[in-house]
């Protein structure tokens, strides 16, 4: 199979299975979140690519970057940059202290893909973010990720462990009822307390 055929056989299949969720969730009444949520609990991040190939919705790019980042160098990259410009040109629509959140994100991604060296301005962006948005789940959740996978003096198991339990305070809300990065935010306060044990 010639490597055009290839590229036109999966994206036959990206559209199908866009069809597909779709289908089933005006069949079912029930939301996209919902959808994506189980396809994340089953650790199957295609269909997540499909959905952030067809839509532009954040925080799941974030999800699918940082999922890439971690398990698919060698095809993150243009997701991380098509991240990049989702978020610019979300800047002035952003709730308030994700714009800063992202382009954190973004620097690590970079980072990870050793395409920046600016590890220093991404965890000053994600406090800032949490100074803009003290209340916001999402925004301290993701400042506990950085202090998690910070090398010293820039982080700590326990010190992130006190932000994810801050964001598991407000990610009880019934909001978040099917929010993916809740369920993170849970694995991580999980993955804090069996590191720490072992200090």
């Amino acid at each position: 199979m010639r490597s055009t055929d290839s590229h036109i056989v999966t994206r036959a299949w990206q559209i199908i299975a866009t069809l597909l969720i779709s289908i089933s969730l005006s069949a079912e009444n029930i939301s996209a979140d919902s959808v994506l949520l189980s396809a994340y609990r089953s650790e199957d991040m295609s269909v997540w690519k499909t959905y952030v190939d067809t839509v532009v919705d954040l925080p799941y790019e974030y999800g699918l970057c940082g999922y890439m980042v971690e398990r698919d160098k060698g095809h993150a990259l243009p997701y991380v940059q098509r991240f990049h410009k989702h978020v610019e040109e979300a800047k002035d629509n952003l709730p308030t202290g994700h714009y800063e959140m992202y382009m954190s994100a973004v620097l690590v991604y970079e980072l990870r893909l050793k395409e920046s060296i600016h590890p220093i301005k991404a965890m000053s962006l994600a406090k800032d973010a949490t100074r803009i948005a003290p209340t916001d789940p999402v925004v301290l959740s993701y400042y506990g990720t950085c202090l998690f996978y910070a090398p010293k003096p820039f982080g700590s198991k326990s010190e992130a462990l006190v932000w994810f339990e801050k964001a598991d305070r407000y990610f009880r809300a019934p909001q978040w009822k099917y929010c993916w990065m809740r369920e993170a935010n849970e694995m991580y306060i999980q993955q804090c307390h069996e590191k720490l044990k072992k200090q």
